[in-house]
């Protein structure tokens, strides 16, 4: 007490190491020495004494905290809990950078709050330094002598004080709330610039910090950076020698929050143990050494009051005040909550607030261990009482944990069956599923409103058969469903029958739910059947893309809006997701446009936003990008979208956009002239749409394509044969019409082609299924030019041109390409020059500038005599649209990009060709060939 420490050198900035022999008896008394963690001084292994460095076999090194110590400010506070490893870092900080005659250790004990007393052993630490042997005079204990003066004395003695010094007060926390404190803030403050101070404490100390951490004086070194890293974790247990699975390290890792004594503790209790890695898997804060010191250190040092709030509330993850207050029955929970955070007692806050908090791991193990052996018979008490609360005031997940951990089954079922759809449409199916995974078969198997949760539980993972059994089960069950409840239980089943049947795209049964579901959320007795605004949201979705897919566009269009608005009122951000998702999705496969990518954007953000990125659902919205782009013919940009989607989209749990997401695949392949993977993709989407409950919208276009590629791959005979094949109104299907007229054109069949075409070239013009009129159009044309028309076989191609300017559609001059038709119809001097170049510049289209002869007038890759900076491709596509009388923003919609975006793309162009105005560059970009000249026979479509 109140000695001046010698500090032994420990070289490389490493934290020692050794591992005891295996007992608890070795591994308590070797704890002390490796983490800094003492109960008093004097305690054999107190880091206050050589002897508690002198064990060196093993290092950890921890580098880092020792450059933020070597860099420090004038004063210090390192504040972390008991065991954090403080007194260890300290030393060895002070051996690596050689301070041992220039530092002064005092080490505080809960006798020293004797003010004079404390002030004598710092005078002495003082007088142990090099600088400090030759300022500070001797001190001895004298009538009227006190703290105040001798700080006073000290003040005037350091004065001159020319080099640097550094006073370490170890335990700070043990100096009390008395007269030391104050004296010691007046030390700080006066001191003069050389003396620094390093204060070692297991809480904040009241000194007046903050006006040192304002003025940029103050470093600060918390709990969270003691904290061991994985890698520093992995480094302490190979200094054992003992040999731990990654895995198993990883969750002796988590287990211990990377806390110091934990993991010096399982490391010193693993050396000679039989099974490491069981061991792992059981560490807890019931192994005996983690147990000793944490009641050492922290519970036995408690008043009764706080040791009972500390028990009877371990049965929590997470614990308020007034929580506290009703498992103790007492009150005043919150101020010991806090007080028990602000001192570093292993309790830590999770708001800013400070008004919910967690126990440690390892210290609520050791909190349980106590209840159960304090007061066996109170736990299903506790934990019921804490399910009450928690239900009562808006916390149904813990409140469900709670009655289950009590064995009310009756409760807990009660609280899953009124907020299991709260979760699933929050997005936390996850959590859903493993609420029920936590009730006993038995019980499940014996209520019909479980059952009806296990439908729920069936979709999150997508076993949709499972889900349709469960469902026929919970309906049969209905009547032994209480009659208070049973109005509520069928609402929930329709609503189950809604989501499955949306799984299954069987979209007649969605209508119809929806539509039920709708009209009683105008019943007076709505709110008490569980019909709140949310479901309501959730039937307008699902109506609107049933409405889609019955190609009732208007409505569908409505419904849609109608539902993400009221998700996004009511601050259902999932549900938002969720209709901003399907809604795209439907309305891409059906009809086709700029607002399908905006969505889809919208619903990519939001994921991102809440952390939903690696959701099947989201993996819906990365196909639908990456096939919007695909459409469009932009090849390169679609790709990372799909590829994104192969790796989320799981096809169990959407099976309908699984097939979508195949197609698409497909169709890249087939783009791309890989004829025999198209062919494969094409077989892997048409077996997963058959697993559908009603054909999937792009079944008939799937077996198109697929004859289409075998036409490609040469073999005519297997294709002629599949026609032959097919039922005669499926043969007349306009893409079976496509289909062979494809196989004609192979076998030299022009008239035949053009003939099989001709019902769908006279036939409705719609923009439903655009992308196949444009297919047919483009076939058509190869016809007309094989028989010798070459004027027929140019109207077919302005036919083709029109439909595509006005949807921005490029894919099927990728699929089916017809570049020298096209660019003997922009040499005709016929509309549509820059949409012909953007065509003919497309990846893909034979004739591309800079993969052979320019066909097509490719403008990518030149770089005019008179430009200076060649455009790039995105500005060369805004470039084409200029000579329209597009605006910035229809521009924009076009090729999917933001306003902001397309302004940027123009700016360039205008700098790069020299000119001021959209007019002025069309001229210049004219003159330079960077664009077809203006049209004689058809007048320009606007050179603005």
């Amino acid at each position: 007490m109140g000695e001046v420490t010698t500090v032994p050198v420990i070289p490389n900035e490493l934290v020692p190491f050794q591992p005891a022999r295996h007992g608890p008896g070795h591994a308590a008394a070797g704890l002390a020495a490796l983490t800094g963690a003492t109960a008093s001084a004097g305690e054999p292994g107190t880091p206050g004494t050589p002897a508690a460095l002198s064990v060196r076999a093993g290092v950890v090194s921890r580098g880092a905290l020792l450059r933020r110590l070597a860099e420090a400010e004038r004063v210090v506070q390192v504040s972390a809990p008991a065991g954090s490893g403080k007194t260890v870092l300290l030393r060895s900080w002070i051996a690596e950078d050689g301070l041992a005659t220039r530092a002064a250790w005092v080490p505080a004990d809960s006798e020293q709050r004797d003010p004079l007393r404390f002030w004598i052993s710092v005078a002495d630490a003082l007088r142990g330094t090099a600088a400090g042997s030759a300022l500070v005079r001797p001190l001895t204990a004298a009538p009227g002598l006190d703290g105040w003066a001798v700080v006073e004395r000290l003040l005037a003695d350091l004065a001159p004080l020319a080099e640097r010094l550094w006073l370490v007060i170890d335990d700070a926390h043990l100096l009390g709330a008395g007269e030391v404190l104050p004296q010691l803030e007046l030390l700080l403050l006066r001191a003069p610039p050389e003396l620094r101070f390093v204060l070692a404490t297991r809480h904040d100390l009241r000194l007046g910090l903050h006006r040192l951490r304002l003025t940029g004086e103050l470093t600060e070194i918390r709990a969270a950076d003691l904290r061991f890293s994985l890698a520093e974790a992995r480094a302490l247990f190979a200094a054992t020698g003992v040999p731990l699975a990654a895995e198993a390290l990883a969750r002796l890792h988590g287990r211990t929050e990377g806390w110091a004594a934990g993991l010096r503790l399982a490391a010193l209790s693993l050396a000679g143990h039989p099974d490491p890695e069981r061991f792992a898997a059981e560490f807890s804060g019931t192994d005996r050494t983690v147990t000793e010191f944490l009641l050492a250190e922290v519970l036995d040092r408690q008043s009764e009051e706080v040791r009972r709030l500390l028990v009877r509330t371990s049965v929590l993850k997470r614990v308020s005040g007034p929580l506290a207050d009703v498992l103790t029955g007492s009150s005043g929970g919150e101020r010991i909550l806090q007080d028990l955070e602000q001192a570093g007692a292993f309790v830590v806050s999770l708001d800013a607030g400070r008004t919910w908090f967690r126990y440690h791991q390892l210290f609520a193990d050791m909190l349980q261990l106590e209840l159960r052996r304090a007061e066996p018979a109170e736990q299903a008490a506790l934990h019921a009482a804490a399910a009450g609360w928690l239900a009562e005031h808006g916390h149904p997940v813990e409140a469900v944990h709670q009655a289950q951990a009590a064995a009310d089954w009756g409760t807990a079922t009660r609280l899953l069956s009124d907020r299991w759809l709260d979760l699933y449409l929050a997005g936390s199916g996850a959590t859903l599923a493993g609420l029920l995974a936590a009730f006993p078969r038995r019980v499940v198997a014996a209520s019909p409103e479980l059952t009806a949760v296990q439908v729920a539980a069936d979709l999150v993972r997508g076993a949709l058969e499972d889900a349709g059994r469960h469902l026929a089960t919970a309906t049969a069950g209905l009547t032994a469903v209480p009659a208070e409840r049973r109005g509520r239980v069928e609402v929930m089943l329709a609503v189950l029958r809604l989501f499955l049947a949306r799984r299954f795209i069987d979209f007649p049964v969605v209508a119809d739910e929806a539509q039920r579901l709708l009209a009683r959320t105008e019943d007076a007795d709505a709110a008490r059947l569980g019909l709140s605004e949310d479901l309501r949201a959730a039937a307008l979705i699902s109506l609107g893309i049933a409405e889609v897919w019955a190609f009732r566009f208007a409505d569908a269009d409505r419904h849609l809006k109608q539902g993400v608005g009221l998700a996004r009122l009511i601050g259902r951000p999932y549900l938002e997701f969720t209709g901003l998702t399907h809604g795209a999705h439907g309305m891409l496969l059906f009809h086709p446009g700029p607002s399908q990518a905006e969505w889809s954007r919208r619903a990519i953000e939001l994921a991102e936003q809440h952390g939903w990125g690696d959701e099947p659902l989201a993996g819906v919205a990365y196909a639908q990008l990456g096939i919007v782009l695909l459409f469009a013919g932009r090849l390169d940009e679609a790709e990372p979208w799909l590829e994104r989607a192969e790796r989320t989209l799981r096809t169990e749990v959407e099976p309908a956009a699984g097939v979508s997401l195949r197609y698409a695949r497909a169709v890249t392949e087939l783009a791309q002239g890989r004829y025999q993977e198209a062919l494969n993709a094409f077989a892997g989407a048409e077996k997963l749409a058959a697993t559908l409950a009603r054909p999937h919208t792009l079944a008939t276009s799937m077996r198109s394509r697929m004859l289409q590629t075998l036409v490609r791959l040469g073999q005519t005979g297997p294709a002629e044969q599949a026609l032959a094949e097919l039922s005669e109104d499926e043969r007349g299907s306009a893409e079976m019409r496509i289909a062979e007229a494809a196989l004609r054109l192979a076998t030299g069949a022009p008239q035949a082609a053009a003939d099989v075409l001709a019902p769908v070239l006279d036939g409705p013009d719609t923009k439903v299924r655009l992308i196949r009129t444009v297919t047919a159009l483009l076939l058509a044309a190869r016809a007309r030019d094989a028989l010798g028309d070459q004027a027929g076989a140019g109207r077919v191609v302005e036919r083709a041109l029109d439909r595509t300017e006005s949807s921005g559609m490029l894919l099927p001059f990728l699929l089916d390409p017809v570049p020298g038709l096209l660019d003997r119809h922009r040499r005709s001097g016929t509309a549509y020059p820059a949409l012909i170049s953007q065509i003919l510049d497309l990846d893909g289209v034979p004739g591309r500038a800079g993969s052979g002869p320019v066909r097509g007038g490719g403008l990518e890759g030149i770089v005019p005599s008179r430009m200076t900076e060649q455009l790039t491709d995105s500005e060369t596509r805004v470039l084409r649209y200029l000579p329209t009388h597009l605006t910035v923003h229809d521009i924009a919609s076009e090729l999917f990009l933001s306003v902001n975006t397309v302004n940027t793309h123009r700016r360039h162009v205008y700098a790069k060709l020299g000119v001021h105005s959209r007019h002025e560059a069309v001229d210049r970009a004219r003159a330079l060939g960077l664009l077809a000249p203006s049209p004689r026979s058809h007048g320009d479509r606007g050179t603005a």
